[in-house]
């Protein structure tokens, strides 16, 4: 019973999975080699004791001689790495919602929250929302987001300042950058 290893649709084909005719070659430091018989370039290939790959397989099929596990490697840390950028720069932001007269148990699980996801790295948006009367008086919905800012200030830094906009008042905050 044979069992076949069927490339991974990512995957490259090399060396006896290549089942072209003729080749162009490139050497492992670029150097064309020119077209050679398939069979020649699993030759000079095993010679050099790295692996024949297929880069291009259009009309003119064009080969690589090199090492195709340190090839996989390096390709896998870059797009571990191009991932890790991406991460940071979409960065999440939590909205924690609260009214002028909300009470000290909620105001407290709010921070308690906000505080373990601006530890995590991400930032975190605090709204005090008004309602009916309420915007007669937006300087308690200051004071709140001030007490706030106070209570967070030693893992997070004010991002955006307390701004009015309709009925909410809100400002951004973000963790501190490590020094």
């Amino acid at each position: 019973m044979e069992v076949f290893h069927i490339a991974k649709s990512n995957d490259l084909l090399r060396n006896e999975q290549i089942k072209c005719p003729q080749v162009m070659v490139i050497g492992p430091n670029g150097e064309q080699l020119g077209i050679k018989n398939i069979n020649d370039a699993l030759t000079i290939a095993s010679y050099a004791g790295l692996d024949l790959v297929l880069i291009n397989s259009g009309d003119n099929p064009v080969c690589k001689i090199m090492d195709y596990n340190k090839y996989k490697y390096e390709k896998g840390k870059k797009q571990k790495e191009a991932n890790k950028r991406q991460r940071a720069s979409n960065m999440e932001i939590k909205e924690y919602r609260m009214t002028p007269v909300t009470d000290i148990g909620d105001f407290e699980t709010k921070l308690r929250n906000a505080s373990n996801y601006l530890v995590k790295g991400h930032k975190v948006k605090v709204v005090v929302r008004f309602k009916g009367r309420q915007l007669a008086h937006p300087e308690l919905g200051k004071e709140m987001l001030d007490k706030f800012v106070e209570r967070v200030s030693d893992i997070a830094e004010v991002e955006q300042k307390a701004k009015f906009e309709g009925k909410n008042m809100f400002l951004l905050l973000a963790p501190k950058k490590e020094k």
